[in-house]
């Protein structure tokens, strides 16, 4: 594999662990979001514990990660915040983890780590292997008159 492929074949890896870490983001977001706190006991267990403000805020977080994976390297305007938001995500699912394991929900904990090693994985990968570069388009109003 010559090295342009293979930088291609990251760049295509990196891209659809993006969109996937977005989705995820995205759905579970708007159901902490959207969905009556009724729905979301049965199946989020944990929401029973808590008022429903901070679980409308996670909502709203999850899905402004889901844009900060995609947004910036699809528009190309400040495409550094992609693999800052990576980082974000990893973060959350380290403390989700240990959240799970005090709350006894080890069934879930698979997902985490899966979660967590994307999130890894976009974030290495877009800050040191496959960086998306700006597109600056400067306006500059002509100084001459003619």
């Amino acid at each position: 594999m010559t090295t342009q492929s293979s930088s291609k074949a990251l760049n295509n890896a990196l891209w659809t662990a993006q969109i996937f870490l977005a989705l995820v983001f995205f759905i579970t977001g708007a159901g902490k979001l959207f969905l009556p706190m009724e729905h979301l006991y049965a199946l989020i267990p944990w929401t029973k514990d808590v008022n429903s403000i901070p679980v409308r805020l996670i909502g709203f977080s999850e899905i402004i990660v889901s844009i900060g994976l995609i947004l910036p390297s699809l528009l190309r305007i400040k495409p550094q915040l992609t693999p800052l938001a990576a980082t974000g995500v990893a973060v959350i699912m380290l403390l989700a983890i240990i959240f799970n394991i005090s709350m006894g929900e080890m069934s879930v904990i698979g997902i985490n780590i899966i979660l967590f090693l994307i999130a890894i994985f976009v974030a290495w990968g877009r800050y040191k292997k496959s960086v998306i570069t700006p597109e600056y388009q400067v306006f500059k109003p002509s100084l001459d008159k003619k």
